[in-house]
């Protein structure tokens, strides 16, 4: 579960279902905001969650350096097949990519 705390995602189990939730970050844009529910997993279910965020260097308005992430997240509720998260479909998928300068938001086929 710590590597789901490093990603800002909090993992909640309710009997064999593991909620997965998005914890507010320090991204610059989207705004940090409050958690959100991405998804609910029962057993043997895998979830994909994509997010981009700009992100500042400093606090400071007098230095306008940014730096981009672009994520893309699989988690899972117990074991699966190996190869899983790079052929199979997930059983959740949350897609929350934006325009990272405003605009209607980023989507694509994949």
């Amino acid at each position: 579960m710590s590597i789901a705390r490093n990603l800002n995602l909090w993992l909640t189990s309710d009997g064999p279902a593991v909620t997965v939730e998005r914890l507010p970050g320090a991204a610059a844009f989207p705004p940090p905001g409050v958690s959100a529910r991405l998804f609910t997993l029962a057993h043997g279910q895998v979830g994909r969650y994509r997010a981009n965020f700009r992100f500042r260097f400093t606090q400071c308005a007098c230095d306008p350096s940014w730096y981009y992430e672009d994520w893309v997240v699989h988690v899972s509720n117990g074991r699966v097949a190996h190869d899983r998260f790079l052929h199979g479909e997930p059983d959740h998928d949350v897609d929350n990519r934006v325009h990272l300068y405003g605009g209607p938001a980023r989507r694509d086929n994949r």
